[in-house]
């Protein structure tokens, strides 16, 4: 049966979505403004339609609101980020990275961990049996609309990955069967900006899409 309901997208909703998607940032630049529960809420709740493997649903999302805890990840972070640079063995590189800004969390109002509970009971394991990475997969899809669903509320969202996801376990202390997928930092942007900030400071330009299609 047809659902009567079922909306219709125009091509002016086309637009607005091209839009989306050519504006979504990963933010590093907030600004101090606190940004209600209930948007957070909202933006949950809309990551929570993504699709998952067997309609398992494997996200769990940790709201990281101490500032004990907070500062000790900012901390940890700031540690992992040094020893990246060192790792850099060409010197100019190392320059390179230095001048990015690779994490907002002190200025973020919101702190977010995001992880995956594979052994979570529903969907059954359908879909999981051959491929138990999509459950990772999955959970990475609900960050993916959290990231435009706060987009399209002028929020940012930043995605810091220097880090150690077995210390943020512990930190967190989180069930040692949750696997860490994203710590996201997130909030109002100081500043707008055509280009992503990694292509405007010419770390890494957009590659031509025919480079990543292939027939076979």
């Amino acid at each position: 049966m047809i659902a009567r309901n079922a909306p219709t997208f125009d091509a002016g909703f086309h637009e607005q979505l091209d839009d989306l998607l050519s504006w979504r940032r990963d933010v590093r630049r907030f600004d101090s403004r606190p940004i209600e529960p209930k948007i957070i809420d909202d933006l949950l709740d809309r990551a929570c339609l993504a699709p998952s493997v067997g309609n398992a649903q494997p996200w769990r999302f940790v709201a990281v609101q101490s500032e004990a805890v907070r500062s000790s990840i900012v901390t940890h972070v700031d540690m992992e980020n040094c020893k990246a640079a060192a790792a850099y063995e060409d010197r100019q590189v190392q320059s390179d990275y230095q001048r990015l800004k690779l994490h907002g969390l002190r200025e973020a109002p919101v702190h977010l961990a995001v992880f995956c509970d594979d052994d979570a009971p529903e969907g059954r394991g359908l879909g999981r049996q051959t491929m138990p990475e999509t459950m990772i997969y999955s959970v990475v899809m609900a960050i993916q609309n959290l990231w435009l669903a706060a987009r399209a509320r002028n929020i940012g969202l930043g995605w810091v990955s220097i880090l150690e996801p077995d210390k943020i376990g512990v930190m967190l202390d989180i069930p040692l069967d949750w696997r860490f997928v994203a710590y996201l930092c997130i909030g109002y942007p100081a500043e707008e900006s055509e280009q992503p900030e990694l292509v405007k400071l010419g770390w890494q330009g957009r590659i031509d899409r025919t480079k990543t299609r292939f027939v076979r």
